[in-house]
């Protein structure tokens, strides 16, 4: 069974945003990786898998050891999505400081 990720999905869980962090700044082998965190090796891995599917990381072979790193363009996509989003909240909030410096003024 083929099953499809949502990307989005797959950066909600806060230990695969914490991977694509640490893989955003250098390429790191699963057990690099699976040292920073307190859970089980084939629990990484299963994140892993899950970044892989989105490409969200890529994996590059050297030699025996598999790197993973951040997929930069995949990342981009999502920012793009993002960005529409994260300037009406901006605009809103802005407004609402707005309201709330007059407001005070007012008292």
């Amino acid at each position: 069974m083929n099953l499809r990720r949502d990307v989005f999905q797959a950066i909600a869980d806060p230990t695969r945003r914490a991977i694509l962090l640490l893989v955003a700044s250098q390429s790191l082998t699963a057990g690099a990786i699976a040292s920073n965190f307190d859970t089980a090796r084939p629990t990484v891995s299963k994140h892993l898998q899950i970044l892989t599917e989105c490409e969200l990381v890529e994996q590059t072979q050297n030699g025996r050891e598999i790197y993973y790193h951040i997929n930069a363009k995949k990342m981009k996509e999502v920012a793009d999505f993002i960005e529409p989003f994260r300037k009406m909240w901006d605009d809103r909030f802005n407004k609402l400081e707005t309201i709330m410096k007059k407001y005070k003024t007012k008292k």
